[in-house]
């Protein structure tokens, strides 16, 4: 392990390969920071160390897809839903996990995607703080209305439009909604007042009591099951405190009311008995997908088997809820099943490049000797040699495909080039014996004219030596001439045999030349 004074982390950040890496920065000691951007604040990420450096990009990797798939679940239901504003708490969810989870990837584009989220919900709301001062506004005007059955009727159309209209934040909403009551509330004390002298307390608690019932059953076909069961329970409390009125009107106001109340709470038991088959359907769906994730998690097809797995992760998408109290445990043998996997397929593909480095390494080590070769001028061992490196590189497995072919490219250049070389020596050595060839006719030639001379002069002396014999008068010395001039003709006899088998010799390496020279295969 490196030491932590020697390793450089910007260029160990450098080999780091991963969706949305831009976003980030890596200092010289090791601190990872993702840096400010659209919607994002910078923050530092993480503290890197020699030791745990490619554990903890790991790790925030990891963080990453399960941020991403937070976002994703949530982008599910935000296609799905018709009431946008109802997912404003989820939205605000997803951004805190944005902004203070530590991870590694394309947060940006999971920013994006939550700011246009804010913007619809913002836009959304601002119409619907619109309509909702319209009306408290229109009931505003209504407090000093002397048109007191009317405007009665005037304030409950006020309070269907008000839960017509749509979501607003709480803060908002609870301001306009405290308008409404008050001037709600300042008409009906205008309208106590008026009636005070006829039907006074009774009376009042009747309009209360009324209007508690008008509400109730105008909320009783409701779907938003927690706020409208608040709004009950809110009303009973109210009815609680409002006083007697008209025995025979007063039960029948009562049963209105708990007519009502249990028309919505029996439709809410409904909904959650609904919501409970549906949430078990979509269990069973689910727990169908784990098992085929089960089955897939040794599987040594590696293509194939991460597509089935993307496949499945779709439709886990796809599927709705599920009780919470079996969803964990179901995801987690979902996500043990892929990671088990994906694990095994890291792992095997790191394997190949293994296989693959080692490889090109010994043919890293053939091209260079092959390199080495190719300019040899020792042609016999260099071509066993060449030949050989042939051979063991043809036993050596494959390297990766970015190294392959520069590889034998420069390989096959080097034994080319060498073997052009040694086409042109042998071309040339031809040449050098073919220029031989004809210095030595051309000598052969002029030694058989120098032989004939030599010979033809040598005939003339020993025709002179026995011419001299023949000359030889008798005499005191004639004897010693004689032997003198025997003596001479057998040394000329000698001479002229040995220049006569040069000569004879010298005609047939001529002839022998000549014939090469006519068929050239046969010589070599």
């Amino acid at each position: 392990m490196l030491q932590e004074q020697n390793f450089d982390f910007i260029s160990w950040w450098n080999e780091q390969s991963f969706p949305g890496k831009e976003l980030y920065r890596m200092s010289a000691d090791g601190e990872l920071v993702l840096q400010a951007g659209n919607n994002i604040k910078e923050r530092s990420i993480a503290k890197i160390t020699p030791e745990n450096a490619d554990a903890v990009i790991k790790q925030l990797v990891e963080k990453f897809a399960a941020l991403h798939a937070k976002v994703t679940e949530l982008e599910v239901e935000w296609v799905a839903a018709e009431d946008k504003q109802k997912l404003a708490d989820k939205v605000a969810l997803v951004k805190e996990y944005l902004n203070h989870t530590d991870a590694v990837g394309d947060i940006v584009s999971l920013a994006s995607l939550v700011q246009n989220w804010e913007q619809t919900l913002h836009a959304l709301a601002e119409e619907n703080y619109a309509d909702k001062l319209k009306i408290a506004e229109m009931a505003e005007s209504l407090v000093d209305s002397g048109q007191w059955k009317e405007t009665t009727l005037a304030f409950r159309d006020i309070t269907d439009k008000w839960k017509a209209a749509g979501h607003l934040d709480k803060n908002r909403n609870d301001k306009l909604w405290n308008r409404i009551e008050a001037a709600r509330k300042a008409f009906l004390d205008r309208k106590h007042i008026h009636h005070e002298e006829q039907e006074k307390d009774m009376l009042r608690n009747m309009d209360l009591k009324i209007d508690l019932v008008e509400q109730a059953e105008s909320i009783a076909s409701s779907e938003e099951w927690k706020n409208t069961s608040e709004t009950f329970h809110r009303l009973t409390e109210e009815w609680k405190t409002i006083g007697h009125t008209i025995n025979k009107k007063n039960e029948e106001l009562w049963q209105r009311f708990i007519a009502a109340k249990a028309a919505f709470f029996d439709r809410k038991k409904e909904h959650a008995q609904k919501i409970q088959v549906e949430q078990q359907k979509n269990f069973e769906a689910k727990e169908l997908l784990v098992d085929k994730a089960e089955a897939l998690k040794d599987s040594k097809e590696w293509n194939t088997t991460t597509q089935a797995f993307a496949a499945l992760m779709e439709e886990w998408k796809k599927t709705g809820r599920i009780p919470q109290e079996k969803g964990d445990g179901l995801w987690k043998r979902f996500s043990a099943a892929q990671e088990q996997f994906f694990e095994a397929k890291r792992t095997h593909f790191g394997e190949i490049k293994a296989v693959h480095d080692q490889n090109y390494t010994l043919k890293k080590a053939l091209l260079d000797r092959a390199e080495e070769l190719k300019n040899s001028t020792k042609w016999g061992p260099a071509t066993g040699e060449m030949q050989q490196l042939i051979e063991d590189w043809k036993k050596i497995g494959p390297v990766a495909r970015s190294h392959s072919d520069k590889m034998w490219e420069e390989f096959n250049a080097a034994r080319k080039y060498f073997f052009a070389r040694k086409d042109a020596n042998r071309e040339q050595q031809k040449q050098y014996v073919e220029q031989q060839k004809e210095v030595r006719a051309a000598q052969a030639k002029g030694l058989i004219v120098k032989l004939q001379a030599d010979i033809k002069e040598e005939e003339e002396k020993l025709a002179d030596f026995h011419q001299a014999i023949q000359d030889i008068t008798p005499g005191k010395k004639a004897a010693e001439l004689r032997a003198h001039l025997e003596t001479l003709i057998a040394g000329s006899e000698v001479t002229l045999n040995r220049l006569r088998d040069k000569f004879a010799q010298a005609e047939k390496d001529i002839n022998a030349t000549q014939h090469q020279n006519k068929n050239p295969a046969n010589a070599e």
